[in-house]
């Protein structure tokens, strides 16, 4: 399978705290992958480098087959790579379709005066802003809330929102930092139905996850964080043989 993401050594630090040490893994086009660990292990400051939140302190990524730009989020997300966040980080006073607008707007050609004159170009793109909007509301399950206020949907609807408003920059990878987190048990079995339909429409998926059952049933590869490094890499069924995964889980006395 052709490789879609490469990150090359890539180091972060805190002062005297080391988040990230000489992390290197490749995704695939077309694959979930795993990236897990123990609390602490790097797992989202992996993310925040990716996405240009964090600027890391050494490595780069290669994406697409090209140098990815990470000087800025906004940078990073033109190039195709959305993501959601382990915070719930939406707009609480916009309706959910008014969310998912602004996702879609990442892809918009008007500017500052089409805004103002409010041509008809302008009203034309508008337009498909928002049926396309409507469109992955239907997709995620939500479409009947699209009207309420982000901070009146339930938390379940609220994860959903977010993945929305993600596939709405069109992305080729969707980053997901633990998004079944809180979720009941029927929530996460819709929430892995969703993450692979999102994989058969082409959208290559990137998961943080802290439920090993969803996580195991639902990757074709992990990689495994601890203290920052990382331990092991494989297939589910390799890394859950892995002694070092063992024991950064359970304790060297219990491995």
């Amino acid at each position: 399978m052709e490789t879609l993401l490469q990150a090359h050594g890539i180091g972060k630090n805190f002062g005297g705290v080391r988040a990230l040490h000489d992390v290197s893994l490749s995704i695939r086009r077309g694959e979930i992958y795993g990236l897990i660990g123990p609390n602490g292990a790097g797992k989202t400051s992996f993310f925040n480098v990716l996405t240009g939140l964090y600027s890391a302190d050494s490595g780069h990524f290669i994406f697409n087959d090209a140098p990815l730009n990470i000087s800025a989020p906004h940078e990073v997300a033109a190039q195709g790579i959305a993501r959601t966040f382990q915070n719930i980080r939406l707009f609480a006073n916009m309706t959910a379709l008014e969310n998912v607008m602004v996702g879609r707007h990442l892809r918009s050609s008007a500017g500052v005066i089409g805004a103002v004159l409010r041509n008809r170009s302008t009203r034309d793109e508008e337009e498909g802003i928002t049926q396309r909007a409507q469109e992955l509301l239907k997709y995620v399950g939500i479409h009947r809330h699209s009207n309420v206020l982000a901070r009146n949907l339930a938390y379940g609807d609220q994860r959903r929102l977010e993945v929305a408003r993600a596939l709405a920059s069109e992305p080729t990878l969707l980053a997901l930092d633990e998004p079944a987190a809180g979720m009941n048990a029927t929530e996460t079995l819709a929430l892995r139905k969703l993450v692979e339909q999102i994989r058969c429409d082409g959208t290559t998926v990137l998961l943080i996850e802290h439920d090993m059952k969803l996580v195991m049933g639902l990757c074709d590869r992990l990689a495994v964080l601890d203290y920052g490094e990382k331990i092991a890499e494989g297939t589910p069924a390799e890394v859950r043989r892995d002694a070092k995964v063992i024991q950064a889980y359970l304790g060297g006395e219990l491995a």
